[in-house]
């Protein structure tokens, strides 16, 4: 897109962030895919740039920057409050005010010319693909006229420099002046209701399940945590509201007069159902349509206006990283109940109680506190990283308190009535964030043991049969780390790659192959350096095509294919693309060569032949991998095609093979997990894929290749896991919360063989 101070929604898509940002790019997707969002359009980050050398700020700035100690909070203020005013006082440039005025006035209807706006924030970084700015900068809602709007605008541009976003970008050794900001302008919908939506239970990470939370009025109050809103949950598949929590509302964002107020609302009112069941449903049905548009669970903000539904934003949920454990940390009933909320964020933890009444008291938290405040907005974040535990006397599961609590893996309970006045500075708490409840005191947690093998406190089993873990990121590398997995079995490429969010082929065209490569090798890097010298497998990318699409530039590389699953992906896509291949390869030559993390090993995918196999191993071979004691070659096993020919593709040499459960019940059985009409028929432990495990663990241990499998099957099925520990299997990969009970399942299993023989 050439460069343009104004684009309209329709004319941008997810390819735009660079010029939109996130915001506004997703707007702009939406727009195009025919979802109901309110017609505006965005002032780019072309045009802020443009605002700044026509307004000759860059020295300014950088004067006033340069030296600064973002950790000094007087320096920081100060700074920020000097660079917000020099850009809120300078001159708009009178060409881009033109566009703006004229888009503006474009955007209104009927008769009125100065319809109301809502005037959003949206950070760019083309760059740095590794930032997240959400969250930092404002957002002004009933602005009318083209002269406050213009106002509006320097407003928020002049956010990017608020005291949170400076601090942030100096931490992360961010550029300030790489980072643009783009604002998106909409048309202001006049919310009767509005909410938030998760397309995944956001504290479960329950993928079948739609969360749905409304308040009455404008949708700030709900962001903000500023009131307790109303709670559904509804079942994907069926549509049916499973759980239903109304809660009272004690006040309204609304307009009034031309202004927006907050106005309290009678007890009578407040404590009505918000939304209607049938409003319920068809707000679930447009989220299933957007986790299906953009292949990820979404965050999205909705409001209904004179009973027409409208989504105002929608983001990808970034708190899936670590599948929630079944079987959670118990309290002891002896324990009373002392407050109760919601369940926000699960873990359970234990310190002092520092209550903090305004961002300002920011500087009493110290690691190790528990944070209790009225409600969270991004300007405590500094302090909820200290702290083990958040609780909040208003807001939602959806509000910022829980959502950044899940995301730091911390526990949180929020609209905990009357906390701050039953609590005092310094009081010792626990805080349960997996059932809402805060005890006096501080609890020594029991956590749950299996009934199959007695392990005893903090003595790890000892198998033959090793139990390795499923990774993902590497954001929560150390933690897992510790729990006890003989290494990580299965390390998926697929998230690394949506963390950098640019298609490779592009990464190529722009001619940024090194930042690509030392963006993959650092994460590779933090989790093999956490388990080092325990293995780590790492899977080489297998996205499908419609996965590849959703990246940055994914579109102009990718074609549209109408059954992804069985199309190009895997060992097929590196022969086409060994340039993209090669990007890879070097990342992991970095981590293995240059960070002397020698504990790393990979995994190739979707192998349709022997003859794939072997020249993907060429590959390897020629960047300068070569198997050896410490360099193990790995292939996936979820084609029927592997189970059938598996002696074949065994003679092409491999060190080991893992069985990709998933998939290959899949393909066996001609039914697809996650479509409900024929999920029934999904069955791993079906006597074809009994049959199928049997054939390719007891092949590879005649010609002395090590088995593993990594799909869900050994999580939930001990009678499967015996089974494999009696053909032979070396190894199982099992998600982070299934290590303890599959290891136990595991060493009964090894001692049943052994009683036997």
């Amino acid at each position: 897109m050439t460069k343009k101070h104004v684009v309209w929604f329709k004319d941008v898509d997810r390819d735009d962030i660079g010029i939109v940002g996130g915001k506004g790019a997703n707007l702009g997707e939406m727009t195009k895919a025919g979802f109901p969002v309110p017609n505006g359009f965005i002032v780019t980050a072309q045009a802020y740039f443009h605002f700044l050398d026509e307004a000759h700020l860059r020295d300014d700035l950088q004067d006033l920057l340069h030296g600064l100690d973002v950790s000094n909070s007087k320096q920081l203020a100060e700074t920020g409050k000097a660079i917000r005013s020099l850009i809120t006082r300078a001159k708009f440039p009178a060409d881009i005010a033109s566009e703006v005025m004229k888009a503006y006035f474009k955007l209104d209807t009927g008769l009125l010319r100065h319809s109301p706006v809502a005037v959003r924030s949206s950070a760019t970084a083309e760059d740095l693909p590794e930032a997240s700015f959400a969250g930092q900068q404002a957002t002004f809602l009933n602005v009318q006229g083209e002269a406050n709007l213009l106002e509006k605008v320097k407003e928020a541009w002049a956010s990017l420099f608020t005291d949170r976003a400076i601090f942030y970008r100096a931490t992360h050794k961010f550029d300030h002046f790489k980072v643009g900001i783009a604002v998106p302008v909409q048309r202001m919908v006049q919310s009767d209701l509005s909410g938030i939506m998760f397309t995944i239970d956001p504290v479960t990470n329950d993928k079948t399940k739609v969360v749905v939370d409304g308040i009455f009025g404008l949708g700030e109050m709900i962001v903000q945590g500023a009131v307790t809103p109303d709670h559904y949950v509804v079942d994907k598949a069926s549509e049916k509201i499973l759980e239903k929590e109304v809660n009272v509302q004690e006040k309204i964002m609304t307009k009034r007069n031309g202004k927006t107020l907050i106005l309290p609302i009678p007890k009578s009112k407040g404590s009505q159902a918000k939304l209607t069941d049938a409003q319920v449903i068809a707000l679930a049905r447009e989220g299933k349509k957007l986790e299906k548009h953009y292949f990820f669970p979404q965050d999205i903000e909705w409001a209904i206006e004179k009973g027409k539904v409208y989504i105002v934003q929608t983001r990808p949920v970034t708190t899936t990283k670590t599948k929630v454990a079944s079987q959670q940390p118990a309290v002891s009933p002896k324990h009373e109940v002392f407050l109760k909320g919601d369940a926000a964020s699960p873990g359970i933890a234990s310190g002092p109680v520092q209550i903090l009444y305004s961002p300002k008291d920011l500087g009493k938290v110290h690691p190790g506190d528990v944070l209790v405040a009225q409600m969270t907005n991004p300007d405590f974040v500094p302090a909820m990283k200290k702290a083990v535990a958040i609780v909040t006397e208003r807001g939602g599961r959806t509000s910022h308190a829980a959502i950044v609590s899940r995301e730091l893996g911390i526990p949180a309970v929020v609209g905990t009535t009357n906390v701050m006045k039953s609590l005092k500075d310094g009081q010792v708490i626990t805080v349960n964030g997996t059932t809402g409840e805060i005890y006096k005191g501080a609890i020594a947690i029991s956590k749950p043991q299996s009934s199959l093998v007695s392990v005893g406190p903090k003595v790890k089993v000892k198998t033959a049969t090793r139990v390795y873990m499923n990774l993902a990121q590497a954001g929560r590398a150390k933690e897992v780390a510790t729990l006890g997995a003989d290494g990580v079995g299965l390390l998926r490429a697929e998230f690394i790659m949506a963390s950098v969010g640019i298609h490779p082929k592009k990464i190529i065209a722009d001619k940024k192959q090194q930042m690509f490569i030392d963006l993959v090798a650092g994460q590779i890097a933090s989790i093999a350096e956490a388990f080092s010298p325990r293995p780590v497998v790492y899977r080489t990318t297998d996205f499908k095509t419609n996965e590849y699409r959703n990246l940055k530039g994914g579109a102009a590389f990718e074609p549209e294919e109408p059954n992804p699953m069985l199309g190009f992906r895997g060992a097929a896509r590196y022969i086409a693309n060994p340039d993209v291949f090669e990007l890879e390869l070097e990342a992991i030559k970095t981590v293995r060569n240059k960070m002397g993390l020698k504990n790393l090993w990979i995994m190739i995918p979707f192998v349709r032949t022997p003859e794939e196999l072997m020249e993907v191993k060429k590959m390897v071979s020629a960047s300068g991998l070569a198997r050896s004691s410490t360099f193990k070659l790995w292939m996936m096993v979820e084609i029927p095609t592997n189970v059938l020919r598996i002696e074949d593709f065994l003679e092409v040499g491999i060190d080991g093979v893992s069985i990709g459960s998933n998939d290959l019940t899949m393909l066996t059985m001609g039914t697809d997990r996650d479509n409900s009409e024929v999920a029934h028929d999904f069955s791993e432990t079906d006597p074809s894929l009994m049959w199928s495990f049997e054939k390719v663990i007891r092949t590879c241990a005649k010609k002395g290749v090590t088995t593993s499998m990594c799909g869900q099957a050994p999580s939930d099925s001990a009678e499967l896991v015996e089974k494999l520990v009696s053909w032979g299997i070396t190894s199982v990969s099992v998600n982070a919360d299934a290590v303890d009970h599959v290891r136990a399942t595991v060493a009964a299993a090894e001692q049943r063989l052994v009683s036997r023989k």
